[in-house]
């Protein structure tokens, strides 16, 4: 259902006499009482209907702009666009909340709605990740601002797994480069991993890849101390008795 319909329901609802005006000029509307326009967006959030309340919530702020309802009308309808799926739309409403009014009470959970909004969005690692790098800003944001807050925990365990999802992505492209024996290629996307994702859940596969690059390339010194240090860090894992194993067969060539 189009957003121009769900106003006219909405409106509708709030009872607001509609002056008809011709084709292609805006509608004008008559003001209601803000506490009456506010309980119907409410009414909308409490029935889970969420396009229906970002867009009551949108007419609060729209008939009553300096009111104190227009403020807590504005960080609901960013909470209304996000509980409809409409991310970008939370965003933009967030964002503009927090350009009014920076030191609002509600301004971390502003922060942490466009963070969330954002990593809502993140694609498989097959795709671009813009929207995962937009989400790590965010979310860093939430707990570099606000520290100890309810929302900070969150986001950091968001961020981290944005960082797997990055690592998981330099892991595809370096497997790519690896199936097609271009070894530079592939030896710079696991070096990326092993440097800059150490603390992911990619890291014991990088090191693997590493030695064996390091070995298609005829660098076996290399090879040995990148098994090392995987078997140092992960002496159980599957990508260390793999490692090991290649180069057992490596030494018998």
């Amino acid at each position: 259902m189009s957003t121009k319909v769900i106003r006219f329901f909405v409106l509708g609802s709030i009872l607001l006499t509609v002056a008809a005006c011709s084709k292609g000029k805006e509608e004008k509307y008559i003001a209601r009482d803000v506490e009456k326009l506010y309980n119907v967006a409410a009414d909308m959030s409490d029935k889970r209907r969420w396009k229906y309340a970002a867009v009551a919530y949108d007419e609060v702020e729209r008939q009553h702009p300096y009111s104190v309802w227009a403020r807590r009308a504005q960080i609901m309808s960013a909470y209304s666009h996000y509980m409809s799926r409409n991310y970008d739309e939370a965003v933009l409403a967030a964002e503009r909340f927090l350009q009014l009014h920076p030191g609002n009470s509600a301004a971390p959970y502003a922060y942490y709605l466009i963070g969330l909004s954002h990593y809502n969005q993140i694609i498989d690692v097959g795709r671009d990740q813009e929207k995962t790098f937009q989400a790590q800003n965010a979310l860093a944001e939430v707990f570099r601002r606000f520290p100890g807050t309810e929302y900070a925990k969150d986001a950091k365990l968001k961020f981290d797994l944005t960082r797997d999802h990055l690592a998981g992505k330099e892991m595809e492209v370096g497997r790519f480069y690896l199936n097609r024996e271009e070894y530079l290629a592939a030896l710079t996307r696991f070096q990326v991993v092993a440097s800059q994702f150490e603390t992911t859940s990619h890291l014991p596969e990088a090191l693997y890849r590493l030695t064996e690059t390091y070995l298609a390339l005829g660098l076996v010194k290399d090879a040995e101390r990148s098994a090392q240090v995987l078997g140092h860090n992960y002496p159980g894992n599957k990508w260390y008795e793999r490692s090991y194993k290649l180069l057992t067969e490596n030494r018998q060539d």
